[in-house]
């Protein structure tokens, strides 16, 4: 019988897909996040074959050092810059992740809210509301910006760069996008013109929409000097990777007006989230949520079970990351 630890709670609907299999699923039951030490002493309790781990599972050479029989990682999100990927390849250790297609769907939509929550200024004035502040109708309190006719600028065109741009289009918004090499699929889709450098983007852009992955080119990307390259009225949304955005440059560009506001669903230093942003009210601040759709968890649950099913069947599982 193959053993398998999952460190934290996931939908069930994978788990029931390993059991029917025959194998044997172990849940860690508490909901929070689990020290490496915490995890090694999980996966020492029992001779595990698989585990599954989500972003905040820090899996490197202390890990694999303590338990080498553990050939199989997978992670149950679509990044995987938790996993030390270089040294599992020189052991032999398959890492796998959970490209869910919703998730694109998910995490699109949710980059639109932020969008348009900034621009219509809506968690400001629900603070107002909820404070007790509101005395009737007013031509001239919390005014906002349309996005129709605005341009959005996506730094990055893949699959959920290229949702949001399908989104942005409906509502009348001109879009452009910067990349490593060009998408014909989003020119086509959303007519959007193809920008031959990050900086000419960040100039012409209303609002800059950031997917990437994490990677040592990208850690940093947006920096204090490339935040001065936006324009003052300019709103920036992350719902990637923290290190892609500069914290401390950021934190200082909204408080000095170098530009209008910020949507975050990630932060540099996550779960530390800087005082001095979450003080600013040109900010919308979410707890990495930007793919939490009951859709999207149940067919990242889906995924996760079929890569260990290719794995203990024989066969490359089908998202195996370090190849």
């Amino acid at each position: 019988m193959k053993n398998i630890f999952i460190t934290r709670k996931i939908d069930e609907v994978g788990l029931k897909m390993l059991e029917e299999k025959g194998y044997s699923v172990d849940v860690r039951q508490s909901d929070s996040i689990p020290t490496q030490e915490e995890i090694i002493e999980s996966l020492n309790k029992k001779e595990y074959d698989a585990v599954v781990t989500l972003l905040t599972d820090k899996i490197d050479l202390k890990v694999f050092d303590a338990v080498p029989n553990v050939k199989l990682y997978v992670n149950y999100a679509t990044g995987f810059d938790n996993m030390d990927i270089t040294e599992a390849k020189n052991r032999d250790i398959t890492i796998c992740n959970a490209p869910a297609v919703i998730t694109s769907e998910a995490v699109a939509e949710h980059t639109l809210a932020l969008m348009l929550a900034l621009a219509a200024r809506i968690v400001e004035a629900d603070e107002f509301v909820r404070q007790g502040k509101y005395d009737g109708w007013s031509p001239s309190i919390f005014i906002g910006t349309d996005v129709l006719g605005k341009t959005l600028g996506l730094v990055g065109a893949g699959r959920i760069g290229s949702r949001v741009g399908f989104y942005a289009k409906a509502l009348g918004m001109k879009v452009i996008y910067y990349d490593v090499s060009r998408n014909e699929q989003i020119e086509k889709e959303c007519g959007a013109e193809y920008c031959e450098s990050l900086d000419d983007l960040l100039q012409k852009a209303d609002i800059v929409s950031i997917h990437v992955p994490l990677l040592p080119t990208t850690k940093h990307l947006i920096n204090w000097d490339k935040l001065n390259l936006m324009k003052k009225t300019a709103f920036l949304i992350n719902t990637s990777r923290g290190p892609v955005v500069e914290e401390v440059s950021l934190t200082k560009a909204l408080s000095e007006g170098v530009i209008a506001g910020a949507g975050l669903d990630v932060f540099e230093f996550e779960p530390k989230i800087s005082g001095d942003l979450i003080k600013l009210q040109n900010t919308i601040l979410t707890p990495h949520i930007a793919s939490a759709s009951v859709e999207a968890r149940v067919e990242m649950s889906q995924i996760v079970a079929d890569n260990i099913i290719d794995y203990f069947e024989g066969r490359e599982p089908r998202n195996k990351v370090n190849k």
